[in-house]
């Protein structure tokens, strides 16, 4: 029985220590198949920034601390939504508007389907009325879109979110690189869990939306939950085998480490 109740109490503590972790910002054994040379480079086709990603940012609790009514720690809904529209609605901007509650209803269904299911066919979409994309519809009707991704709570306590404490191999790292390249080859957007610990400023999500293949690594573009304004970057490094963050919001550059998101019911 002391076995048991010692065995809970590091489960809690690590349950504590997930979630704290997570909101200070917002296994299977690893593959050596190198990133290779011959890449190139690829975006995803009809994905643009300007266009196709949210108004509004996830907000940093620690530059508002006075704000109560702060849109903080939404990272992982945020970026987990991103690719949640783009595969499942279509904006139609000559359609007549509706109002909030129906807003609401239609972003709830476009976030039911996961994100790791291929995209559905155009006529099986979720309309969006009155809105070109969703830069504009989520600007016009933040209230709505926020309302209607739903709560942060669960995205926080998933377990896989915990891969923050974790060490990893150079290999993992080769392989996390790989499979993104490889993901948006084929025209899908990649979720990425970033992280820097045990230094307390990066444990984040950001969405992989295309790379360019360079002379010492991987460059990829990213959307930014925290900065709807400009892309960033993040560059994995061929001779070291890790991932640099070159232009994070909020982030200095520097050795980070990278996990796919939302890939599988179980990841």
């Amino acid at each position: 029985m002391a076995g048991g109740v010692l065995r809970l109490g590091v489960v809690r503590r690590l349950g504590l220590l997930g979630v704290a972790l997570l909101a200070a910002a917002c296994a299977a054994a690893p593959l050596s198949r190198p990133v290779g040379h011959e890449l190139g480079h690829a975006a995803i086709s009809g994905f643009a920034f300007a266009t196709d990603t949210f108004a509004f940012p996830n907000e940093i609790r620690a530059r508002h601390p006075d704000d109560a009514d702060l849109y903080a720690n939404y990272c992982f809904v945020l970026a987990r939504a991103l690719r949640q529209f783009f595969l499942n609605a279509r904006f139609d901007g000559g359609a007549a508007r509706v109002d909030h509650d129906e807003y609401v209803r239609r972003v709830r269904a476009v976030v039911t389907r996961a994100p790791w299911q291929e995209s559905l066919p155009p006529d099986e979409r979720v309309v969006i009325p009155g809105y070109a994309n969703l830069r504009d519809f989520s600007r016009a009707e933040e209230a709505a879109v926020k309302e209607g991704m739903g709560g942060r709570f669960w995205t926080l306590v998933h377990w896989t979110n915990w891969r923050v404490t974790f060490l990893v191999t150079r290999d993992h790292q080769s392989e996390v690189a790989r499979e993104t390249v490889e993901e948006l080859a084929a025209g899908r957007l990649v979720q990425l869990l970033v992280t820097n610990w045990p230094k307390p400023e990066l444990n984040h999500t950001v969405v992989a939306y295309g790379f360019r293949d360079t002379p010492s690594g991987v460059e990829f573009s990213v959307w930014d939950p925290n900065d709807p304004d400009a892309p960033g970057t993040v560059v994995y490094e061929r001779a070291a085998e890790r991932f640099w963050a070159s232009r994070l919001y909020d982030t200095e550059p520097g050795p980070i480490r990278a996990f796919r998101m939302s890939y599988s019911w179980m990841l």
